[in-house]
């Protein structure tokens, strides 16, 4: 759609519903939809097989990394469950999603908790590097309440603020920040973090994995406590750095969707991209879980806290 097109237009309504005019509709939604309820289904085993495996143990007695799939799995899955009740509307009705309270609705959730993730998974990278680098672990409080307050709070405060100013509704193919009217929100909110948090959090991986390289090679041959807490630090930095590739898997096409769209017309087969591997999310991390549960159960292990120190993440 060419500008002068989309300047006639006073909101997402008025744009056409994706995929209907050249025969991509089902294309879009269903595999789309298959892959939701695949993320879906993951996403609550990670969650049941996590609980099942630590019922004796305080969830807040788990490493880090055990914790962090379980964040990771609740984020997951109440997005694919707000995304798949907006494609089954979109599917059905073969229209946008009305009434506009209910797409602003599937639009606040879908960008809390992609924000949330976004912002997790980069204070994952970064809490791997420092971990490396310093020998420290980031201190999130007590019940990772510093945690949860910047993961869950920020996007909370700044969708609430877009709502506000009635910036959610339809996208064309979902409910997320109105095609017409939030298409600068969409860049402020979507395009550009997610784009520095793939680059900071690339980086950061790189980085992190050179140094456990180089320090593994270090200590191959040694022995003594100082030798097992330097592998346990690097047990637990390899663990949060298969949330950073598994994020990248995840939001990858979505990042060049986004610039792309900001410079030309997104191809088709780039959207379709979009729609497969976002919604893919329970997928990957399980597979992060499944990592670490073996990996878990095979390295030297020494009691978790959320203080400054080396013991595992």
């Amino acid at each position: 759609m060419n500008e002068s097109e989309t300047n006639l237009k006073t909101n997402g309504y008025d744009l056409p519903v994706y995929g209907l005019d050249n025969g991509q509709f089902l294309i879009i939604h269903v595999p789309a939809l298959a892959c939701i309820f695949l993320s879906l289904i993951c996403a609550l085993t990670v969650l049941i097989l996590s609980f099942k495996k630590k019922r004796i143990q305080t969830f807040f007695s788990w490493t880090k990394s055990e914790r962090f799939v379980v964040y990771m799995a609740i984020c997951d899955g109440t997005f694919n469950i707000a995304h798949s009740f907006d494609h089954l509307h979109i599917v059905i009705s073969r229209n946008h999603v009305h009434p506009k309270q209910l797409c602003e609705f599937y639009a606040f959730m879908l960008v809390e908790f992609i924000t949330a993730q976004n912002l997790m998974v980069n204070v994952v990278a970064i809490n791997a590097f420092v971990l490396i680098y310093f020998n420290k672990n980031i201190d999130f409080g007590k019940y990772d309440w510093k945690l949860l307050l910047w993961i869950l709070g920020v996007p909370f405060v700044g969708v609430v603020f877009a709502a506000s100013l009635g910036q959610l509704g339809p996208a064309g193919a979902f409910c997320y920040f109105d095609g017409v009217k939030g298409v600068i929100a969409n860049i402020i909110f979507t395009t550009v973090p997610l784009t520095l948090i793939l680059t900071i959090n690339i980086i950061l991986y790189l980085l992190t994995w050179s140094r456990i390289r180089s320090e593994t090679q270090r200590i191959k041959h040694t022995i003594g406590q100082k030798s097992v807490t330097m592998r346990i630090a690097h047990n637990a930095a390899r663990n949060m750095t298969f949330f950073v590739a598994a994020f990248f898997v995840q939001w990858w096409a979505f990042a060049i969707y986004g610039v792309w769209a900001l410079v030309n017309d997104v191809p088709q087969i780039l959207f379709q991209l979009v729609t497969i591997f976002n919604n893919l999310g329970g997928v990957v991390n399980l597979g992060v879980y499944m990592f670490i549960r073996k990996h878990t159960e095979v390295a030297p292990q020494i009691p978790s806290n959320s203080g400054t120190n080396t013991t595992p993440a």
